[in-house]
């Protein structure tokens, strides 16, 4: 073993030890596809992500409009294109195929390392860090995308660690009461469906809690590491929080935040020095964690894994909620690619 894949699997080994118990957050789906050069494997085309079922259709949707707009190379194939796309306008469809490639919508479970005190884990010393962090604003933008071209292998090779969760993590079913009894069956049941489980890449977020005795809740989305995480929370400091409290105007100008307002004043204004003092310990080095306003900002690590079977990875449950249904979400685009912006407008009344 090279000497950092050893403190990889040393770090992994301690975390096991010291975070023994797990939160899972529940499902989160995506879009994974399967070509025919690609064999047993998947590759994700939509970010595993989301909330909800008919989120990981809608990307899809947008995914096959805009390559039917963009990409297309023949009228042939911009109709096969549309022709998915309006399925996905009017119906919760899970699989379809599309020029020779498969569609599936998948589910994955996420869930956090708890240490006994029910912190969650934060980030690990051989987890990935810029050599030199962009703290810019918009940075993120154009840096790597979560899942970006993620192939799902299955037959991969492991660490020890690595092998450990995955054979851990088969037998993972809900269990409790606070679970209705459809979501209980189907997760008993998809072990038997798909028993083999697929370890996804580490993500991260910010998380936060307001109390000694409050839970820890989500406050970002899954980012690739845990300075995109710490951009994140310093933006929201700083930039989204205040105006959020009502201590910058919605309307102020886009540069405008607390450290500006602060290096401005003087005296600057309490709540926004409190909320800059936090911001700036982010950026003295790998800081995981701060207090501002009264509120305990972590940076989290978040685990996926996807459920497998014969077939691939596992698609939606019948328990899994929709938040809303499917709908047109482009202009209509004909199959000589023209965008018709005006078909609401011109149509004729019923």
């Amino acid at each position: 073993m090279e000497p950092v894949e050893a403190a990889i699997e040393a770090d992994a080994v301690q975390a096991a030890l010291s975070h023994r118990a797990l939160a899972v957050r529940g499902p989160l789906f995506g879009v994974a596809a399967q070509a025919e050069e690609d064999d047993w494997r998947w590759r994700v085309v939509v970010e595993v992500t989301h909330g909800c079922p008919q989120q990981a259709r809608d990307s899809l949707n947008s995914l096959l409009w805009f390559r039917a707009k963009d990409e297309a190379k023949s009228t042939e194939e911009r109709r096969a294109l549309l022709a998915a796309v309006a399925r996905l306008e009017k119906e919760r469809v899970d699989e379809l195929t599309v020029l020779d490639t498969r569609y599936r919508v998948v589910r994955a479970e996420e869930y956090a390392g708890l240490d006994a005190r029910g912190d969650v884990e934060m980030p690990r010393p051989t987890d990935p860090e810029p050599l030199t962090p962009d703290w810019s604003r918009g940075a993120g933008a154009q840096g790597p995308r979560i899942d970006a071209g993620l192939v799902l292998d299955p037959g991969a090779p492991l660490s020890p660690s690595q092998a450990a969760e995955r054979l851990t993590m088969r037998s993972l079913v809900y269990s409790g009461s606070r679970f209705p009894a459809p979501v209980l069956a189907d997760s008993a049941h998809a072990v038997e469906t798909h028993p083999d489980v697929l370890l996804m890449p580490t993500a991260f977020l910010v998380v936060e809690r307001s109390g000694v005795d409050d839970t820890w809740t989500p406050a970002s989305g899954l980012l690739v590491t845990a300075h995109d995480a710490r951009r994140t929370l310093d933006f929201s400091l700083v930039w989204w929080g205040p105006r959020h409290r009502g201590l910058i105007p919605f309307d102020a100008e886009m540069e405008t935040d607390a450290r500006t307002l602060v290096a401005d004043s003087d005296p600057p204004a309490p709540e926004l020095a409190l909320l800059v003092e936090a911001a700036d310990r982010l950026r003295t080095g790998h800081v995981n964690q701060v207090q501002a306003a009264g509120t305990l900002y972590q940076i989290a690590r978040s685990r996926r894994l996807l459920r497998w079977g014969p077939d691939g990875p596992e698609g939606p449950r019948p328990s899994d909620i929709n938040t809303h249904a499917p709908e047109a979400l482009h202009p209509r685009l004909d199959e000589d690619g023209t965008v018709h912006y005006d078909t609401a407008e011109s149509d004729p009344a019923p």
